[in-house]
């Protein structure tokens, strides 16, 4: 089928989902390999296990060892990479138009043939762990992870990507077999390209270097239940780091769109709520901005916020103030440049092959198909004062989470910070 706008999909017998975006200005193609599993898809006593296969299935198969699989597509000019996520799992590069046959093939000897060798596995292990430490010594970026555990606490949308490193040391051969042999299947896959490349030499493509892939998609995955929250963590550091969050909607959820206009219009650039009250009037920040991030069947809504510590007991008063005031204040203005801020992103992404890219794979994972462009601008422009006056009421009707890293003494109490937001 075709979307009209140059996407067109075609399913396998196996159930592997092939998508295209044809681009006939350019001379590149981007392709890859989205799966439909993630973090929130492990056991608590593998937690780690999805990233590390990612690292693993670029360390060889019968076919190249580690090093022929980066010289090989290197040799042609591309590149190649990876990433997982809590849902998610990627692999995908970008060639020149003549060699998509080449990387396709490259992606699939990995992702059906990886090695998974044992001493591979040994210095790969240490490389996750690096990684690991790397993140711990990073405060602006382990503090989501801690958001993220506090928000779901127990549960395997809470773990990290990256894993716990006394779960990572022990992960073994046999334990990346089993996930990938449970979970790489033709259903929980989607090949997408964008770029250069006619769909039907694609769909050819697919059918050979895939055709074998399992066609069972049958595992249980945890429904999530949020749950609010504090997390503290006092260090000797430069900044408090402050997340402050609340349960948000589904990426599924009508008000999916509308939840992004409320985070644009407040936290979302230089004329948002935030910036201009805490950071050019009141000069409390270097950095502030909120964010939504949309799962399956519930997502988060987030304020970060880095500050010195003798700020931070003005700042975090501001902020709640900033999320208590939304109701009955929202102007339709406002609204129009969130709006405008959010199209202008949708359509600059057109420019690039990559983003086409990814783009089309993961809304097959999460949708089933392609969505128009066209149709995510009606939505979008479908928003209005309403819709994000209901999103700012949704989220002062959950139960906040505090997270924070650095020096602690100017952080009010949670239940302070609780009673400033309603509760």
């Amino acid at each position: 089928m075709s979307d009209g706008g140059g996407i067109q999909v075609t399913t396998l017998d196996n159930g592997l989902r092939v998508v295209t975006d044809s681009m006939a200005g350019v001379e590149t193609v981007s392709l890859g390999v989205w799966v439909g599993v993630g973090t929130r898809d492990e056991a608590p006593e593998v937690n780690g296990v999805a990233h590390l296969v990612e690292h693993m299935l670029f360390k060889g198969t019968p076919k190249r060892d580690a090093y022929q699989i980066s010289q090989q597509i290197e040799d042609v000019g591309g590149h190649l990479n990876a990433y997982t996520t809590r849902e998610h799992t990627a692999y995908y590069g970008k060639v020149l138009k003549e060699d998509a046959g080449l990387a396709l093939d490259i992606v699939a000897d990995m992702v059906q043939h990886a090695s998974l060798d044992a001493d591979e596995l040994a210095k790969e292990r240490t490389v996750v762990l690096q990684e690991i430490g790397q993140a711990e010594d990073t405060p602006d970026d382990i503090i989501f992870d801690h958001f993220q555990a506090t928000a779901f606490p127990g549960q395997a949308l809470g773990r990290p990507v990256l894993g716990l490193p006394e779960i990572v040391e022990r992960l073994s051969r046999d334990d990346l077999n089993a996930y990938v042999q449970g979970h790489y299947s033709g259903p929980a896959m989607v090949v997408a390209a964008s770029g250069r490349i006619e769909h039907a030499r694609m769909v050819d493509m697919a059918a050979e270097m895939f055709g074998a892939l399992p066609e069972h998609r049958d595992w249980p995955q945890e429904k999530a239940s949020y749950h609010g929250g504090d997390f503290r963590d006092e260090r000797d550091l430069e900044q408090t780091h402050v997340v402050l969050g609340f349960e948000a909607v589904g990426v599924h959820h009508e008000d999916n769109y509308a939840t992004q206009v409320l985070s644009t219009l407040l936290g979302g650039g230089m004329s948002s709520r935030l910036f201009q009250e805490v950071r050019e009037k009141r000069g409390l920040v270097y950095s502030i901005y909120s964010f939504a991030s949309h799962f399956a069947e519930t997502g988060l809504f987030g304020i970060y916020a880095g500050t010195g510590p003798e700020q931070v007991a003005e700042l975090v008063p501001v902020v709640c103030g900033e999320v208590a005031n939304l109701v009955g204040s929202i102007r339709e203005d406002e609204v129009a440049r969130a709006r405008a801020q959010l199209k202008s992103s949708l359509v600059m992404a057109l420019e690039s092959s990559m983003a086409r890219c990814e783009q089309v794979g993961q809304q097959m994972l999460i949708h089933g198909r392609p969505i128009p462009v066209a149709e995510m601008l009606a939505r979008v422009n479908a928003v209005d004062v309403d819709a994000v006056e209901r999103c700012a009421r949704r989220l002062l009707e959950s139960v906040p989470v505090v997270t924070a890293l650095g020096p602690l003494a100017g952080l009010e109490s949670y239940d302070r910070i609780r009673a400033r937001l309603g509760h």
